[in-house]
């Protein structure tokens, strides 16, 4: 890497090796060197722009938490249209992509890199599931407030199920990532008692 290239540019360069690092050999291959060798430069191009290893790790979740942004405005503005089980599935898929599911075990066993996010931003120390767990929150909220979730259904409990339930099925990386279905299915269970049925879905009496 030319010693002239734009702070911005060798920091985007280093995200994007780290993010190949870590889908390839996982949270435990992901060091300052394998980064590094990834990017195709010298080890100390790293440490000319972050303090540490740990700032820069704390840069990487820092960032890619900020792309996640994009995706809770789109379940926000997906408020409404559809339905609530698409659009929650939709938004679960886009949340638990590879990058983010990869980068939480990163940061739970890095107690350093946790104490960093927790200084950078208030409740830093889950970043990737607190941004999930926002937009899934807001999400829900905006359909109460539509009629579409009843209005005694209790938010907190319906997310912290469906960012829970997400994670688990998204986490294990071997068999590849769960099926439309699948992600359905566990959408469809959690929110089958909140989602505020119309008249005509409601049994006829006898």
């Amino acid at each position: 890497m030319p010693t002239g290239v734009h702070l911005r540019d060798a920091r985007q360069q280093l995200f994007d090796a780290a993010e190949r690092v870590l889908l390839r050999d996982g949270p435990n291959g992901l060091t300052s060197r394998a980064v590094t060798d990834e990017a195709g430069c010298a080890k100390g191009v790293l440490h000319r722009h972050f303090a540490d290893f740990d700032a820069f790790l704390t840069a990487l979740v820092l960032d890619q938490a900020a792309r996640l942004e994009t995706q809770a405005s789109a379940l926000r503005e997906s408020a409404g249209t559809g339905t609530v089980a698409d659009n929650l599935a939709t938004a679960l898929t886009a949340l638990f992509g590879p990058i983010p599911v990869a980068i939480i075990p990163l940061i739970t066993f890095r107690d350093e890199l946790r104490a960093r996010l927790r200084q950078a931003t208030p409740g830093g120390g889950i970043a990737i599931l607190a941004q999930a767990t926002t937009a899934v929150a807001a999400y829900l909220s905006d359909e109460r407030d539509r009629g579409r979730i009843a209005a005694d259904a209790d938010i907190d409990s319906l997310t912290l199920s469906l960012v829970g339930g997400g994670h688990l099925l998204f986490a294990d990386r071997d068999p590849g990532p769960p099926t439309t279905s699948a992600v359905n299915k566990l959408v469809t269970a959690v929110i089958a008692d909140a989602v505020q049925r119309r008249p005509t879905d409601l049994p006829c009496e006898a």
